[in-house]
């Protein structure tokens, strides 16, 4: 399909034709077979490592943009490709045609007494539609899960990373057509009008089977509002990172530093920290001192603030703020019952993390914390589909229906039943 850079008119007839193709595409990716689409993903890999100069071509245009328009450091960092993040990016394509297929998967099998064999068997969800912003990695990875789970993808990237997703759209096409698959199994939207966004999430006239938003809470709000088909989304990463009474500093100090700072604008970073007022040596003044040595802005509760005269007093809304910048909310508590109970008023059931020397402790953290991923003695920024094996992610999801957490190629399948007889009817 050829993409012209910008399409602003007929918006909905270009969009009832991507849909009309990823249909189409969805009924042969369904039935094909793992080694085509392993040699798409891995035709796709090489291809990026060959284009990696055009990408960062046209990812500084991106960037430039991005500049002139004063966009905030976070938001450039989740922008910017190098030579290190496009090698990642093609790394991530192979890994994902080392996992196993999902599809065809028997789930279970079983046998009434009336002879009928029945097997519950992984089948494609069918075309995802993907909206995001200024991620261009997403690009390729929604796309290579996508076609790995069987699925059709329809893409549409924000106007921020366009050129930078459009130079990286024509690596995974060239994959497609490496290995004798339809190009229209991976089509980026060619326009950036909002309204291809309000089209996609009315299903494309039944083409889309289910979005996936990946971008700012105006964007998941938007869709959690007007999709008319099932979204795997979540609207804000309010994660919290707890130091229990029980903590060893030197684990703590490194964790807590890692969670907030390794990269702040994504939906993993800390943006709470709390500490138990009760351990019997202090762990509160080291991590403040630390955040505030790195350049992190500390908001923290009075205790926090009698630690270092850095600290800003923190207001009632700075708990439970997604700040994606180098800011954290700092709150000490009286033991891990208080713990759990602000991150269940304040979190988003995204991933909270506990640091504590106590199993029973740790056991308590895991069990009552109700959101998608909840780790112990580790940094909240292993919230990511590559760091649970899943090769990469198409994003991560709270709710509590089919899927959550990462959302890799197993949550894009769902299932349908086979019955085999031998001329069984029902008589009653």
């Amino acid at each position: 399909m050829n993409k012209p850079e910008r399409i602003e008119d007929d918006t909905t007839a270009i969009m009832n034709a991507i849909g009309d193709a990823a249909r189409a595409a969805s009924r042969v990716l369904a039935q094909a077979p793992s080694q085509q689409k392993n040699e798409a993903l891995l035709a796709a890999a090489s291809a990026l490592r060959a284009s990696a100069a055009k990408i960062i071509d046209a990812n500084a245009r991106d960037i430039e943009a991005a500049k002139a328009a004063d966009r905030p450091a976070a938001f450039i960092d989740r922008l910017m490709l190098d030579a290190k993040r496009i090698e990642a990016i093609a790394k991530g394509l192979e890994d994902v045609a080392a996992l196993a297929d999902p599809v065809g998967t028997v789930l279970a099998e079983w046998s009434r007494p009336n002879g009928l064999k029945f097997q519950r068997v992984r089948v494609p969800l069918g075309t995802i539609g993907i909206i995001y912003e200024s991620r261009p990695n997403v690009t390729a990875d929604a796309g290579a899960l996508s076609l790995k789970a069987g699925n059709a993808a329809i893409l549409r990237g924000g106007s921020e990373s366009h050129h930078s997703s459009v130079a990286i759209h024509d690596c995974l096409v060239a994959g497609l057509k490496a290995a004798g698959l339809p190009e229209a199994s991976i089509q980026l939207v060619p326009t950036t009008s909002r309204e291809a966004v309000g089209l996609m999430l009315k299903g494309l006239n039944g083409a889309i089977d289910v979005i996936v938003p990946r971008g700012g809470k105006s964007l998941v709000q938007r869709v959690q509002e007007e999709a008319r088909v099932p979204a795997f989304a979540h609207l804000e990463g309010i994660c919290h990172t707890y130091v229990d009474r029980s903590a060893n500093l030197d684990i703590a100090l490194p964790i807590v530093l890692n969670a907030k700072l390794r990269r702040i604008g994504v939906c993993g970073a800390t943006e709470c920290l709390l500490v138990d007022k009760n351990a019997k040596n202090d762990l509160l003044s080291p991590l403040v001192k630390a955040l505030l040595d790195a350049g992190c802005e500390v908001r923290g509760d009075a205790a926090t603030k009698s630690v270092d005269e850095r600290v800003i007093a923190a207001n009632p809304d700075d708990y439970g703020k997604e700040f994606l910048d180098s800011i954290i909310a700092v709150k000490t508590v009286d033991g891990v019952d208080e713990a759990i109970e602000h991150i269940a008023r304040y979190g988003s059931q995204h991933t909270d993390a506990i640091i504590t020397e106590s199993e029973a402790t740790a056991e308590q953290f895991l069990n009552r914390v109700d959101s998608a991923i909840v780790l112990v003695n580790a940094s909240t920024q292993f919230a990511d589909g590559g760091e649970f094996g899943f090769g990469a992610e198409i994003g991560i999801a709270t709710g509590k229906m089919h899927a959550r957490g990462p959302v890799g190629v197993e949550q894009l399948t769902s299932f349908k039943y086979k019955v085999r007889g031998t001329g069984q009817i029902r008589l009653k």
